[in-house]
């Protein structure tokens, strides 16, 4: 095989029957990826991650939000316009397999694991956190050594391990059933966003927003940098599409809706707890019902910690759907191992992806520290939106006449936008982060050249007829009798 076969680029046409061959079922519509979204979105980031934010930027991890928002909505458009040109599972792997090529679509989709699975970690992690803060308001304190992983002085967070293994199961069942659980629990946790910022607003002190920006502008974008974790899930709403009625229409909507009203509520909640209590004493591990504990509040931080604890799940819930969805279609294009494509029979959904998701991403939120699972998450998700942003660019020059229900605006200006916006995030992240980070890139291309590069589909589409003919024969395990020589 030619090494330039790697930067051999899918075509629509293909992309498009590889979904149409596709078991899963069509039945979301434009409500429920935009629940779904939320679900995505409202979770770990505003309930735990505001308290690392403000400490790291102060009263001015307001605008620590607003910058990470911008960020997101520029992405979002970007998404967009790809998800409605390619209506299929696996979201930035499948635009990149179509604009740049197998190798970097493998990059990008093995990078786009390590944004779901990590996330799907860090979300568990956060559960846990409010989870036991919960139970210690009512008086029952579990031990260190089961709440916590062996860098924090204990040996397992056993709560995010036994919170990621019910989600797998529900995921298990199918989407349908898990999308309805989680408009319920979307619901729920506005309700209690809401009734924070109604409590809240009344304890409000000027003088909590004095000094505004403690650390200054560097403060600002370090902020910025981690509360954009707040903001990632929303990608997952176009890893749904080929689970979409109507993708072309529904996709862009769920986005706008998505969007929309997550920005309002983080900024409105940053505003009030920053005014509610200085920036120093708002907790990491359990803001929001924290905050209003130190009012004496109790009734209102334990109903606000219940919908917290409540609403991560289908925080949680998105963020393994994602990571699932790519795996089965990386594995449906060869790359990896084609057993984990194979969908239930009864349930609809890949078996094998599935229950490997669950099993690392409990295994992760059980034995590492969140600050570090948020840090290595949030790399991971920029890279993947500056190649969205590139993506579109490349299409409009290679695929001009292509359909395009919705058309990003000013391109090329705005995808350059963003990528600067991201790329700008992305240097504020420690050298540790990026150091992990590549390592993680190479591990992947290891595994490509070692494996994918041999099975992938598209190569074997493109290759000579008697090679596909050898191909088929060793698949399908033929043998050919041997002549005998006669005596």
């Amino acid at each position: 095989m030619n090494i330039k076969d790697i930067w051999k680029t899918k075509s629509l046409k293909q992309v498009l029957h590889s979904a149409e061959k596709s078991d899963l079922k069509k039945n979301l519509t434009s409500t429920d990826l935009a629940a779904l979204g939320i679900g995505a979105v409202l979770g770990t980031g505003i309930f735990v991650s505001t308290g690392v934010g403000a400490h790291m930027a102060g009263p001015a991890v307001v605008l620590s939000f607003i910058v990470a928002a911008i960020t997101s909505g520029l992405c979002a458009l970007t998404y967009a316009e790809l998800a409605t040109m390619f209506p299929v599972a696996g979201s930035t792997y499948t635009y990149s397999y179509i604009a740049f090529g197998e190798v970097i679509a493998w990059i990008i989709g093995w990078d786009l694991m390590l944004e779901y699975l990590v996330s799907s970690a860090a979300v568990a992690s956060g559960w846990s956190g409010t989870f036991v803060g919960l139970l210690k308001s009512a008086g029952l304190n579990l031990p260190t050594v089961i709440t916590h992983g062996p860098t924090e002085g204990g040996f397992v967070d056993l709560p995010s391990v036994l919170i990621v293994g019910l989600v797998t199961c529900i995921l298990f069942v199918g989407i349908k059933e898990s999308a309805k659980l989680n408009n319920a629990i979307v619901l729920i946790k506005i309700a209690v966003i809401v009734l924070f910022i109604v409590l809240g607003v009344f304890h409000i002190s000027v003088a909590n927003y004095k000094p505004f920006a403690p650390f200054g502008w560097k403060g600002v974008m370090a902020g910025a940098s981690i509360m954009f974790f707040a903001y990632i899930g929303f990608d997952a709403v176009s890893t749904a599409a080929e689970e979409t009625i109507n993708p072309k229409r529904d996709v862009p909507r769920g986005l706008a809706i998505c969007l929309g009203v997550v920005i309002i509520l983080y900024v409105t909640v940053a505003v009030v707890i920053t005014g509610m209590v200085p920036f120093k004493a708002i907790s990491q591990n359990n803001a929001i019902p924290d905050a209003l504990t130190k009012f004496g509040i109790n009734w209102g931080a334990a109903l606000v910690g219940t919908g917290a604890v409540i609403g991560m799940i289908s925080t949680l819930l998105v963020m393994l759907y994602g990571q699932i969805r790519v795996f089965m279609v990386m594995s449906r294009d060869g790359l990896l191992p084609k057993v984990f494509s194979k969908v239930h029979p009864v349930h609809k959904t890949p078996t094998l992806c599935t229950v490997i998701t669950g099993v690392l991403a409990a295994a992760i939120s059980g034995f590492l520290p969140l600050q570090e699972i948020i840090k290595l998450c949030n790399i991971g998700t920029l890279f993947a939106f500056v190649l969205v942003s590139v993506g579109v660019i490349v299409l409009r020059k290679t695929m001009p006449n292509a359909e395009r229900k919705f058309r990003c605006p000013w391109v090329p200006f705005l995808p350059i936008l963003t990528i600067i916006a991201c790329g700008y995030l992305m240097s504020a992240l420690p050298l540790e982060t990026w150091i992990r980070f590549v390592i993680w890139l190479l591990l992947g291309l290891i595994i490509y050249f070692a494996y994918g590069r041999k099975h992938s589909e598209l190569q074997k589409a493109n290759a000579p007829i008697y090679t596909k003919m050898l191909t088929w024969v060793n698949e399908h395990h033929i043998k050919f009798p041997r002549h005998k020589e006669k005596k």
